[in-house]
């Protein structure tokens, strides 16, 4: 049996009892690493607080690993119960699914133990969940890369009133352009995208485009460690959001589209006051 069991967004402590169940009776337990991160990938004791608490010996699964070498951890599944751990919940993100697809099609039986994501924990900004349209996610810019296609969805959102939910870049262990090009892999450090980082290639691409899908005084919501004890939640406009220290990652933020008078309600709470 392959597990494909969600985590939560704070600690190790948001396992459910159900997953934290299955992690106990598996032979061999995978983290996933790289689409996100628990409060333990900026810990230096993160990992073995995990282990002590559910009882496992766990490796640390990279995008390199899952993507290039997906193949050696579903072998072990034919045999055994493997355990694969997912920040959040298993579907945020298409690797996961290509895992499940990649183990059914050899045959394997899987099991999915979902958590809370940030696909539905964004709710307690106090923007409806039903009155977002289609979620983007927000690269790093480069000197030679500055990709926009996300620009014509928060447009159509926008359009239709509806609010839209940006998740920002995260690279981690990512080889860099310089060592790729010299034939051996040579990775960067961690980096992590900050609300400022997003407002401003966002702002630049508004610019660049000329669309008027939003400016520097639509109102959004910036979030900062959703999920943790010390989540962040401030809502004003981008070029008011340019001014707050939100902290530590992981951050996201909403465009908000057209407000009910609840959501306006719940918005004041966490708006800033002049």
């Amino acid at each position: 049996m392959l597990y494909i069991i969600g985590l939560g967004l704070g600690d190790e402590r948001d396992i459910t009892v159900r997953g934290l169940d299955a992690v106990r009776s598996c032979h061999k337990v995978y983290v996933e690493a790289y689409t996100s991160l628990l409060s333990f990938g900026l810990a230096s004791d993160g990992l073995s607080r995990m282990e002590k608490l559910y009882g496992r010996d766990i490796v640390v699964a990279d995008r390199e690993m899952v993507e290039e070498r997906a193949d050696g951890i579903l072998s072990e599944a034919v045999d055994s119960d493997v355990a694969f751990l997912v920040v959040g919940d298993p579907f945020g993100a298409t690797t996961h699914t290509d895992l499940v697809v990649r183990a059914k099609k050899m045959g394997l039986k899987v099991r999915t133990i979902h958590n809370a994501s940030v696909m539905n924990a964004i709710g307690a900004c106090g923007l409806q969940l039903y009155r977002y349209g289609e979620a983007i996610s927000i690269p790093f810019f480069t000197d030679t890369w500055r990709p926009d296609s996300f620009y014509p969805k928060i447009q159509k959102n926008r359009q239709l009133g509806l609010h839209t939910l940006c998740l920002l870049d995260i690279r981690v262990k990512e080889p860099s352009l310089e060592s790729l090009c010299r034939g051996r892999k040579c990775y960067e450090p961690p980096k992590y995208m900050t609300i400022h980082i997003a407002i401003n290639q966002l702002l630049e691409v508004e610019e660049t485009n000329g669309g008027s899908a939003y400016n520097a005084e639509t109102k959004c919501v910036g979030i900062a460690r959703l999920g943790n004890d010390d989540q962040m939640i401030v809502a004003g406009s981008m070029q008011e959001l340019l001014d707050i220290d939100f902290g530590p990652p992981l951050h996201c933020l909403v465009i908000v589209g057209e407000t009910h008078p609840v959501e306006e309600e719940m918005l004041e709470f966490y708006s800033i006051k002049s």
